[in-house]
């Protein structure tokens, strides 16, 4: 794997104490970074702190609900205010809820799904990336899904938020690719986490993508590397 160089780069890491999360911060902390981590729950403090050690001390920890227009706005600014920018977004943000048909649902969990997965990635979009217009450079990257691309049996409204947020990367990247900003997505099947092994125990985990080789995707996008990069969503699937 390619060793990147972010010295001098801020990275704001939405949802960063989750499995995925942390191992995206430890990767961008470990290539020189400085990072602004969000969190919604204390719980997940200690193993951040357990995955990234001595590197807490790059980190600016912010504690936020990044589907509250207000707290983001608040977010960004308290991260513009100490570093004076933002060069990369990484939004990891979001949640699956599943199993029931469209007949079934309750528009409760409907309205979770598409508020947890895509009005989250919509406010945190249109926070950072109007500072990285000003700006005039930046790097953003959202963690959107396979099941984004087709529905199925029980998914609806997991599916469909996805597929939103999908859309929502295309739109933006065409609206800011004139001004030196890359947007784009990655598309995750199962990831090999400690909750899918616990909820799946008979499958064969070593098809599944482990969340260190999604964030070396990561780093790709957040990289000059993929400066001819605009509007993709990029499977990460594995042998899934």
């Amino acid at each position: 794997m390619k060793d990147y160089d972010f010295e001098g780069k801020v990275v704001l890491i939405t949802g960063g104490t989750g499995a995925l999360g942390r191992e995206a911060s430890l990767s961008f902390l470990k290539s020189n970074a400085v990072a602004a981590i969000t969190h919604v729950t204390d719980r997940e403090i200690p193993q951040l702190e357990s995955t990234l050690g001595d590197l807490m001390k790059k980190v600016m920890l912010i504690k936020a609900d990044i589907g509250d227009e207000g707290q983001v706005e608040k977010t960004v600014s308290d991260v513009v205010k100490k570093y004076g920018k933002i060069d990369v977004l990484i939004n990891v943000v979001g949640g699956y809820l599943g199993g029931k048909k469209v007949t079934e649902m309750t528009g409760k969990e409907w309205d979770l799904m598409m508020n947890l997965n895509l009005k989250t990635a919509f406010l945190i979009s249109k926070h950072v990336v109007g500072q990285m217009v000003k700006q005039g450079s930046g790097k953003v990257v959202h963690v959107a899904a396979r099941l984004g691309l087709k529905g199925i049996f029980g998914n609806s409204a997991y599916c469909a938020s996805k597929s939103g947020l999908i859309r929502l990367v295309e739109s933006l990247s065409d609206e800011v690719k004139d001004k030196n900003i890359n947007v784009n997505c990655i598309l995750p099947s199962i990831i090999d986490t400690g909750a899918n092994r616990k909820d799946m125990p008979d499958a064969d985990f070593s098809k599944w993508v482990k969340p260190s080789e999604i964030a070396q995707v990561m780093l790709f996008l957040a990289s000059d590397d993929s400066k001819l990069i605009h509007g993709a969503a990029m499977p990460v699937y594995g042998l899934v």
